[in-house]
């Protein structure tokens, strides 16, 4: 749980500010989004190596 002190004479809009940036460095959404699915480590790693492979014969030219 995030908790944002508002201090005095701060803005509710600078505090919501404060609160957004906390939010996203804790990376809380990309948390979330990578347990909703368990993938084995071997298809992880497979699927590293497919998007390796893919980026380098697309981009490595």
């Amino acid at each position: 749980m995030l908790i944002i002190n508002v201090k005095d004479e701060e803005s509710i809009d600078r505090a919501l500010k404060r609160y957004k940036r906390k939010f996203r460095n804790v990376r809380l959404i990309q948390e979330l989004r990578k347990r909703k699915h368990f993938t084995k480590p071997s298809v992880e790693r497979r699927n590293q190596l497919l998007n390796a492979e893919y980026r380098l014969k697309n981009y490595g030219k």
